[in-house]
């Protein structure tokens, strides 16, 4: 399950990402690496970090499994529910009727 996110959730995100980057040129640097060195291998690690991130989001919206489709489904559950139960028994019987037709005869 997915959490949503607010702005704020995303703003922290960029922030708290951002300290990663800093973190681990300080880290690099303090591992023997020289400052250009250090700069690089931060950069490309926080790029392929992103990739990878904008990959699994673009998967999740493929599979539409996003918080959207999510809350659209269960509304149209919920809608489709409230119609039927709204029927009359003659209705509901009719339309039974209809759907055993188009089992029987899927033109």
């Amino acid at each position: 399950m997915v959490l949503p996110m607010r702005r704020i959730d995303v703003i922290g995100l960029g922030f708290a990402l951002l300290g990663v980057g800093g973190l681990l040129y300080l880290f690099l640097q303090a591992f023997g690496l020289d400052s250009l060195q250090a700069g690089l291998w931060s950069q490309v690690t926080l790029t392929v970090g992103l990739i990878v991130w904008v990959a699994t989001y673009s998967l999740r919206v493929v599979r539409k499994d996003m918080t959207y489709h999510q809350q659209r489904e269960q509304y149209d559950r919920a809608w489709l529910a409230r119609q039927i139960e709204q029927l009359s028994p003659e209705e509901w019987e009719r339309l039974q009727q209809e759907v055993e037709q188009t089992e029987v005869s899927p033109d």
